[in-house]
């Protein structure tokens, strides 16, 4: 989960608009909406009757069950179309629901089968088609009688009855639970996990081809040519092979830089406190550093809140313009959060290009929370909460 500050109201968008004197393009919309409730109720009730009473009445039979669980199928598809239509003329807001799940491609064909037959989206869209027909009829047969008689009352009759519209579109259309959305969004954060991973791959690699492996690749090509000279010319031998050892140095301290970057050894040793206390020595700004922990979190959660930080402070000493900088991190409940605070220029935004989007991403991934606070000017407060995890004994 992502916040930030300045984040607009998002239930602006879903109440329904406000009843209106006049016949602009809203009512308009629900009056179009409302007449074309018959055609499509007529199409969706034949349809889920012929083919859920179809499936039905032939389940005893071999192709019985396959015919319900393709009704069904459809009937999802019925209930798309019905959200993207009250999301065009009524201006409903209405979740996609998740898709099918509960079976593997590689289960064969009874689980996917089973799945399909218990789809609770399916069955919702099917109750929704035969609930339609009558209600249809009604608000069709109620908008031509007053398209005709009832023309100066017509904005309030159609506005009540575009209301029962989203709240039935709602009741029945929207992902079922709880459940079903979590699903959606661990979905969505597992893709962020693996173009993360995928990304952190790369640098490492080409971090390991532009660094230590092009002065390693050097350092036995000058290895060898001055083993050729060490007879002929023993003194430019020697000039080479001292070369050659700082090249050595250069390609350990490039190894472990870039360890460093994958996990450094001194959080696996000591911790939170001694890490991030050796990432604020390196940044420009004077830091003070407070880390309340009884114990230690697991080895991941620890990880993405030394980078976390990390970031942070790389963020400060590139962009800020800091005089001095805060960071604490304590445990809440079953919470692990860390705020850093700096006095500088502010401005910071979650699209700015300074990698924040990146750490909301991640931090999303793990079911954490980031809420950034940078108005011009400064000062910047960054929170971050991650999720406690016992650490495991090893």
């Amino acid at each position: 989960m992502t916040a930030s500050i300045t984040a607009p109201d998002a239930d602006r968008d879903d109440r329904p608009p406000r009843p209106r004197f006049a016949f602009d393009r809203h009512t308009w919309k629900e009056i179009a909406y409302l007449l074309g409730n018959l055609p499509v109720a007529l199409i969706g009730f034949v349809y889920v009757a012929s083919a859920i009473f179809t499936g039905v009445g032939l389940s005893f039979t071999v192709i019985g069950l396959p015919l319900l669980a393709l009704g069904l199928a459809g009937a999802r598809l019925l209930g798309r179309a019905e959200r993207a239509r009250a999301r065009a003329l009524l201006g409903a807001r209405i979740d996609e629901p998740s898709p099918l799940h509960g079976a593997h491609r590689g289960e064969g064909l009874a689980p996917r089968l089973w799945t399909s037959l218990k789809d609770p989206v399916a069955w919702r869209s099917v109750l929704y088609s035969f609930i339609r027909l009558p209600w249809g009829v009604l608000t069709f047969s109620v908008m031509m009688v007053s398209l005709f008689v009832l023309w100066p009352v017509l904005p309030f009759i159609a506005r009540g009855l575009a209301n029962a519209d989203r709240a039935m579109a709602r009741g029945l259309l929207s992902p079922s639970d709880e459940l079903e959305r979590r699903i959606a969004e661990l979905e969505s954060d597992r893709g962020v996990v693996v173009d993360t991973a995928a990304a952190d791959l790369r640098r490492i690699e080409r971090n390991l081809h532009d660094g230590a492996q092009a002065r390693l690749v050097a350092l036995a090509m000058g290895l060898g040519l001055a083993k050729e000279k060490l007879l002929e010319d023993p003194d430019t031998a020697a000039a080479m092979v001292d070369e050659a050892h700082g090249e050595v140095k250069l390609a350990l301290q490039e190894l472990r830089d870039l360890a460093r970057g994958i996990h450094p050894a001194v959080l696996t040793d000591r911790g939170l406190d001694a890490a991030l206390s050796s990432v604020a020595s390196r940044c420009t700004a004077p830091v003070k550093v407070t880390v309340d922990l009884a114990e230690r979190p697991a080895e991941a959660i620890e990880g993405i809140a030394y980078f976390t930080v990390s970031e942070l402070l790389q963020n400060v000493s590139k962009h800020a313009q800091a005089k001095s900088v805060t960071v604490d991190v304590w445990r809440a409940n079953e919470r692990l959060l860390i705020q850093v605070r700096d006095d500088g220029r502010g401005g910071a935004r979650l699209d700015g290009g300074t990698g924040m989007a990146g750490l909301a991403e991640r931090l999303d991934a793990v079911d954490g929370l980031f809420v950034l606070d940078s108005p011009e000017g400064g000062p910047t407060t960054v929170t971050a909460e991650l999720p406690w995890r016992e650490r495991a004994n090893h």
